[in-house]
């Protein structure tokens, strides 16, 4: 061994150890400082007794082993265009990923964070193939977020359900058309490969790269978008039980627009790691909150069950997965050969 391959061993070293430590010192923050966890502990020991509670817990659980197993078969099928990698491979990569993204804003850090388990394919190809599957995610969660809003607009905006005429048709239309765009603008990814060949002067170098876009033909694409839009589903299904078990009464139906506008305003909005669980609840309680106020409903510590609700969420779906991720941290290749 060389003195420059024990040096890239000492690198290497240093990143993984630091991403672990930020990573747990992150959730610690979250969980035990701006979150005292031990109120939602004791939460629990209300609905304890309750006879469907550990079937809840248990299918919230199941439910998050599915969801992150979708995403896994996604980035495999996407990623297979540069290298060929089998599940376990990739799920790897993906909890790494949540690991690595857990303290970036708006987990950007997930992009790089699964691109070091690739042995050969080129890692910026790997990055852009990574932001294609999020892209899919991301166009699922406007779609029914624009959905939800259209019937959150009509059942609890007062200037559009006073005034169900031109006002609220116009609305439909402006977010149909621009559901619409988006819709063609993912179908049509490869355009960006023409944008990007077109790059000036020393740019021109890494044109290239944009011919990732063009390696996936309209039958991928859409399963691509039916993997994100079954996850979606899961993740909804997941709060909505979470609100069942922390006695938040509200139906599918209703609970489903008023999730998938917090999912939105989520994506929507630029968040920290330190700010992401506020913003969730924040949504979660101005949306969640109108369906009582509308229909005077009498609540008992709606407020707080809310709060527990999203936080199990969020410990289920990212902290847990990145304590989980921050096993594998070691098994990432910061520095390769070639």
């Amino acid at each position: 061994m060389n003195n420059k391959t024990k040096i890239y061993k000492i690198y290497g070293l240093i990143i993984k150890t630091a991403i672990i430590l930020l990573a747990f010192w992150f959730i610690y923050r979250r969980l035990f400082i701006k979150y005292n966890l031990d109120n939602t502990l004791r939460s629990f020991e209300g609905h304890f007794s309750q006879p469907f509670f550990i079937k809840i817990i248990l299918l919230v659980f199941g439910l998050m082993i599915i969801n992150w197993s979708i995403e896994t078969f996604k980035w495999k099928f996407l990623i297979s265009k540069i290298e060929n990698v089998n599940f376990f491979k990739a799920l790897i990569a993906v909890v790494s990923g949540v690991t690595v993204s857990i303290f970036t804003p708006n987990r950007i850090g997930e992009y790089a964070g699964r691109v070091f388990i690739l042995e050969k394919a080129d890692r910026w190809e790997g990055v852009l193939i990574t932001m294609l599957g999020s892209m899919s995610q991301l166009l699922i969660t406007v779609i029914a977020g624009s959905i939800g809003f259209i019937f959150f607009a009509h059942e609890y905006i007062d200037f559009f359900s006073l005034n169900p005429g031109y006002y609220f048709y116009g609305l439909v239309f402006i977010i149909v058309i621009i559901v619409i765009v988006l819709v063609m603008l993912f179908y049509n990814i490869s355009f960006l490969t023409c944008l990007i060949n077109k790059l000036p002067g020393r740019l021109k170098k890494i044109s290239h790269y944009g011919n990732i876009f063009s390696y996936y033909n309209k039958a991928e694409l859409t399963a691509v978008l039916l993997l994100s839009f079954t996850r979606y589903l899961v993740f909804v299904t997941q709060f909505f039980l979470l609100l069942v078990l922390f006695e938040v009464k509200i139906p599918y139906s209703h609970a489903f627009i008023m999730i998938s506008l917090i999912y939105l305003v989520v994506a929507a909005l630029p968040t920290f790691f330190l700010t992401e669980l506020g913003v969730r609840v924040s949504a979660a309680l101005f949306f969640i909150c109108m369906y009582f106020e509308k229909l005077n409903l009498p609540v008992v510590n709606i407020n707080d069950n809310i709060m527990i609700a999203t936080s199990v969420l969020w410990l289920v779906n990212l902290a847990i997965p990145a304590i989980i991720g921050a096993i594998f941290v070691f098994r990432l290749k910061f520095f390769r050969k070639s």
